[in-house]
């Protein structure tokens, strides 16, 4: 989302005004830990009465297969001779997220739980269909009603596992990814979960021999999975301690530029960098991942090309061409990193700047966006206790060791909002006029505050707006509307506004696996001083309203 930007000027948005805590309260049951996924009393794998009977187990091979219309037809058929409808139905719900029709997936899924409430795939399926919908809360009760049950269904325990990762809890992740291989190690979507648990030169092993076998689903899978190979295999060739800090300190600050539609509107702030020597402003982002140049700055800083990518953004186009590089040396204040990768794009201006650079770049530090003193500020995490401590690095090469924590909350930051972390992404809990609450992607790239049509029209009216374009990297968005009358609430803050930009966002939606339903953006940001933890998904923001008049 972030690489984004309007053609008009944004004008001032209202003051923002402290909030009573409940969203705070909404929002604390992120960090908390469920049970362990595998209790001593559980069966450790599956028996033959946990597979399916053979009419749906041929189901699940078309489906696993990519080849959703024929599985399609296969459910429907088993639905409409009675069966074994519940599970069927179970199945056809994760057709139907497959293919992004997430609407007929909740109808599906709801079908199974109506004929068959304690039925493990049932119950699965609909917890599926609520981390599409962005009910985190509600997926995580779903596959806990198998989990607690000691019902050995690896969907489960893969479910769980992605709840527990967007919520930093990294090593109850593991465990419960590698509790689902172990239960079921066919499962294509268990099976890259897995793979990303391996050391390095397991993964690429694995990788070179499943591509060996041609056992994938689809020319945009073996691409994909092509392309992370070759990475995997640079990583290999590099040093062991590729993208690692170099110099001898461990903090720095520097100063923000002012970047401006004209004279009289700041879109958003800049940082400079060095790559290889050569001087980038970039523009500071917390809505993209990683760091990423246009081909004039790539040329003049010497960027070795190591495999071909396209850079996706928001807009109806097509994704622009580009690649992924090797840099020698970045700086970054008084940082210096060496041996780091960055994502070219070939144009020769990106959001009318030399280039992005997401917030997750620092995830190794505690990160401070002092947007009304123009300052950013790089300082050390808090260490975990009982937990090695890591070098500092940037976020951009695979790492051989990993040392997997759940998600910390240091004293310091008992006051910080939990936010859900899905890769680069940062979604928080907002509430809409008071009555529902949907994930906001925090995104400093973005011109403004925005709300998709569907979570709009749960609250208010809204309309065409013909005359407001907004384009970003994959060009110029087709249907923009205004929303008229919400009040974002996050945390100790609210906003209200008129007349909210409103677009599409599936396809921001579809690419992360949950719904975001709006983004809280610049022209609202540039008023407060942001802390990020990464690490643990823990976010702060400071308002002084003396400050704005």
């Amino acid at each position: 989302m972030g690489r984004l930007a309007s053609l008009l000027s944004v004008p001032c948005v209202a003051l923002m005004a402290v909030y009573a805590p409940s969203v705070r309260a909404q929002n604390a049951s992120n960090g908390s830990l469920p049970e362990p996924p595998a209790a001593a009393a559980c069966r450790e794998s599956a028996s033959e009465a946990d597979l399916p009977a053979e009419p749906l187990a041929k189901a699940l091979r078309l489906y696993r297969a990519g080849d959703f219309d024929a599985a399609t037809e296969s459910y429907r058929t088993l639905i409409a001779a009675g069966t074994d409808p519940a599970a069927a139905y179970a199945g056809l719900a994760r057709v139907y997220l497959r293919e992004k029709s997430v609407d007929d997936a909740f109808a599906a899924a709801s079908k199974a739980i109506d004929l068959a409430p304690t039925l493990p795939a049932a119950n699965v399926a609909m917890g599926e269909v609520y981390f599409r919908q962005g009910e985190l809360q509600k997926a995580e009760r779903a596959f806990l009603v198998t989990v607690r049950a000691c019902q050995a269904d690896a969907r489960a325990y893969y479910g769980l596992g992605r709840v527990y990762r967007v919520t930093s809890n990294y090593r109850r992740a593991r465990i419960a990814i590698e509790k689902a291989h172990s239960l079921d190690p066919d499962d294509p979507d268990i099976r890259e979960a897995w793979m990303e648990t391996l050391p390095r030169a397991e993964r690429v092993k694995y990788l070179k021999d499943y591509l060996a076998s041609n056992a994938a689903s689809g020319d945009e899978e073996r691409e994909n999975l092509e392309a992370a190979l070759a990475l995997l295999q640079d990583d290999a060739d590099g040093p062991a301690n590729a993208c690692r800090l170099i110099s001898d300190v461990s903090s720095t600050e520097s100063k923000l530029d002012m970047l401006l539609y004209d004279p009289t509107h700041v879109r958003g702030y800049g940082l400079k960098v060095l790559l290889n020597g050569t001087p980038a402003n970039l523009l500071l982002d917390t809505g993209s991942s990683g760091i990423l140049v246009d081909r004039r700055v790539a040329e003049k800083a010497h960027i070795k090309p190591l495999v071909e990518h396209e850079a996706r953004g928001v807009g109806d186009a097509a994704p622009p061409s580009g690649y992924i590089g090797y840099v020698d040396a970045i700086k970054v204040g008084g940082l210096e990193f060496r041996g780091c990768r960055v994502e070219v794009v070939e144009r020769t201006s990106v959001a009318d700047s030399d280039g992005l650079i997401g917030g997750d770049v620092f995830s190794h530090f505690l990160v401070e966006l002092n947007f009304p003193d123009a300052k950013f500020k790089l300082t050390p995490l808090p260490p975990v206790p009982e937990e090695p401590g890591e070098q500092a690095a940037l976020e951009s090469r695979a790492s051989e060791t990993v040392h997997l924590h759940d998600r910390y909350i240091a004293p310091e930051m008992e006051s910080y909002l939990r936010v859900f972390r899905f890769g680069h992404a940062l979604l928080i809990p907002t509430r809409l006029n008071g009555s529902v609450t949907k994930l906001f992607l925090i995104d400093t790239g973005a011109f403004d505050d925005t709300v998709s049509p569907r979570a709009a029209k749960e609250v208010t009216k809204i309309s065409p707006d013909g005359q407001t374009h907004v384009h970003g990297l994959n060009g110029s968005v087709k249907q923009v509307y205004r929303a008229n009358k919400v009040t974002l609430q996050f945390g100790h803050f609210e906003q209200k506004r008129e007349d909210l930009i409103t677009f599409d966002l599936t396809s921001m939606s579809d690419g992360f696996g949950t719904e975001i339903s709006g983004t809280l953006g610049f022209a609202m940001l540039q008023l407060l001083d942001i802390r990020i933890d990464y690490r643990d998904g823990l976010v702060d923001f400071r308002y002084d309203p003396n400050r704005f008049h």
